[in-house]
């Protein structure tokens, strides 16, 4: 008796999900704070961010120009903080969200802004806010 092949069904093509582009520890200085002191020294902060965006047309076309531009991206958010003078973490973050989010490819962005040494007996004090569309 011969055996019977079994047919395999084709695979199904597994469908790309959206990018996730992580931009880690991004250390700067600038005017954050409302005390008399914190408006006339720059302070540190720490700039984490998560920004997702539908990556399949880059991902078939292996074009920059089909790829957000996360170097762009970053260097807005580097100007933006060098050059600015915050009362709260909460407008800080909330601006870098704004920047994040201006691409119309971007789904999700999540930014975390840390005050290092903020509070006496902490190593941070961090505001995380996120968008999406």
């Amino acid at each position: 008796m011969k055996s019977v092949q079994r047919i395999k069904p084709a695979a199904a093509k597994a469908v790309l999900s959206e990018a996730t582009i992580n931009i880690s520890n991004l250390r700067l200085r600038t005017f954050i704070g409302f005390n008399p002191e914190e408006k006339i020294k720059q302070q540190d902060v720490i700039v984490n961010a998560v920004i997702r965006y539908r990556a399949d047309t880059a991902c078939a076309s292996d074009q920059a120009d089909d790829a957000l531009n996360y170097k762009v991206i970053t260097k807005r958010m580097i100007e933006h903080i060098e050059n600015g003078s915050f009362q709260l973490l909460e407008k800080l973050t909330a601006d870098l969200v704004e920047i994040a989010t201006e691409s119309p490819m971007v789904s999700f962005a999540e930014v975390t802004v840390d005050k290092p040494h903020a509070l006496r007996f902490a190593d941070s004090v961090s505001v995380t806010l996120s968008a999406s569309r």
